[in-house]
């Protein structure tokens, strides 16, 4: 697929590594040349310096004959403007925009072909807001996934010592829970990834992935760990776009706090917000923290834009009693640095992005797309279509499906059931399936699997 990129930032950078390493034949324009050439001197892609929106910038990058541009630049206009130029000038097929602005966004009229010609919105405060807010809905999880419009999840959670599973072989966890049907997708062990099977026993520590129907990922993670109490507290450092909209998704059903240090945006975050308390002042001044009763706090949520004030206020309100923390964090090379610390989640931006782009530049019909490990595994929702015939998989059982190395069908949604995958399910044509994939280059393997050929002999 020929895919322009336009923006070398961090969106940009990780998504052009992402599918480079695909076989893809990969553009990237920016106006800074020197982040153009690091990226050049990284992965094998074409780069073009230049302003994104302009038609003799696009035409260079090959705009001509693309399959899709995808303007993520960290100006709003410039990406609207940039699928503007590529529909009028060279109908490319497939526009995507990252738009921050809600002005934009709460105006949805605004992006069809007779206005502004954008396929896809990408919004990433929006994601990560999304995001956020699942992970505080599931106190334990360190990764919650939906598929299928919230019919099915995978969660990450670590199994600790005195779960009841572990020490345990996986097969066994049919017995505890006789009414309840899940699948464990994939364990990571010391980073290592292992292939469940029947004989798998889980030890304290493992990173386990299990997918389950919504209704059922409760008493799954009480199999793995102790069940945490329900979260009430919540305090949010930072009132940008993030912070401001992760208080107002959360002010009606929690008591939510947020600080800000500057004056004139906690009177605005006071007037937008109903139930949220705002305060002024220094997330990392420990003075206030405990003023705010932060040992009381079940979830420190910091989500300024400066990493390292995020990580200084998480490890502060962390050492100082708060229950849980989470750091928005957008250096890739800090989120390892600190999930191994005081920090239990580390957010990155790029990866909750990215995951919503790949769905389109995935070949086959792919509803949903999750990066996973920092991007290393996937999980992905496929929809099945054709017959025994025409399709690799339908009319075919699990067991008979030549599934690529490392990769596991989790589950399977009909209409409005969920079928927890065996080896001997049988997927019918329009079904949708959840795989995960452990290893991201065998992406285009599962890709062959799910697109209809004439006839496969």
């Amino acid at each position: 697929m020929k895919i322009i990129i336009l923006g070398a930032g961090q969106v940009g950078s990780s998504l052009a590594n992402n599918l480079a390493s695909e076989a893809n034949d990969i553009t990237v324009i920016d106006v800074d040349g020197k982040r153009l050439q690091g990226l050049q001197d990284r992965l094998d892609l074409r780069t073009v310096a230049g302003r994104g929106s302009h038609p003799e910038v696009l035409r260079r990058a090959g705009a001509e004959d693309a399959d899709m541009i995808i303007a993520v630049t960290n100006s709003d206009e410039t990406n609207m403007v940039a699928c503007q130029v590529a529909y009028s000038l060279f109908h490319t097929p497939t526009k995507i925009a990252r738009v921050r602005s809600q002005q934009y966004l709460q105006n949805p009229e605004l992006f069809t072909p007779e206005a502004i010609p954008v396929d896809v919105l990408i919004s990433p405060e929006q994601l990560v807001t999304n995001y956020v807010v699942q992970l505080i809905a599931h106190p334990g999880a360190l990764q919650v996934l939906g598929f299928a419009e919230g019919k099915v999840q995978l969660v990450g959670v670590k199994a600790y010592y005195g779960g009841p599973l572990v020490g345990h072989e996986l097969r066994t966890l049919r017995d505890h829970m006789p009414g309840v049907q899940t699948r464990v997708a994939a364990i990571y062990r010391r980073d290592r990834a292992i292939i469940p099977e029947g004989t798998t026993v889980i030890e304290a520590d493992d990173e386990v992935f299990f997918i389950a129907a919504s209704k059922d990922i409760r008493a799954v993670m009480s199999e793995l760990r102790r069940l945490e109490k329900p979260v009430k507290r919540i305090m949010v450092a930072g009132g940008g776009n993030i912070g401001k909209r992760l208080a107002m998704a959360l002010e009606n059903k929690y008591q939510v706090k947020l600080i800000d240090h500057n004056m004139a945006r906690t009177r605005d975050l006071s007037e937008a917000l109903d139930k949220c308390i705002v305060l002024y002042g220094d997330a990392a001044d420990e003075e206030l923290l405990l003023e705010e009763n932060i040992e009381e706090t079940d979830v420190f949520c910091a989500m300024t834009n400066d990493d390292e004030a995020n990580i200084l206020a998480s490890m502060l309100a962390k050492r100082l009693g708060a229950r849980k923390v989470m750091a928005l964090i957008n250096r890739a090379a800090y989120v390892d640095l600190v999930e191994s610390g005081d920090i239990d989640i580390a957010i990155s931006p790029q990866q909750a992005t990215i995951g919503s782009l790949l769905a389109h530049v995935r070949r086959g019909d792919v509803a949903m797309v999750h990066s996973l490990r920092r991007g290393a595994a996937e999980a992905i929702e496929a929809v099945a279509h054709g017959d025994r015939r025409s399709s690799k998989v339908v009319g075919r059982a699990i067991e008979e499906i030549r599934l690529p190395h490392g990769t596991t069908i989790g589950a399977i949604v009909r209409g409005d059931e969920v079928v927890i995958a065996h080896h001997d399910t049988v997927i019918e044509s329009e079904d949708h399936v959840i795989l995960f994939v452990i290893d991201k280059r065998r992406i285009p393997d599962v890709e062959q699997l799910f697109q209809v050929g004439i006839t496969f002999l």
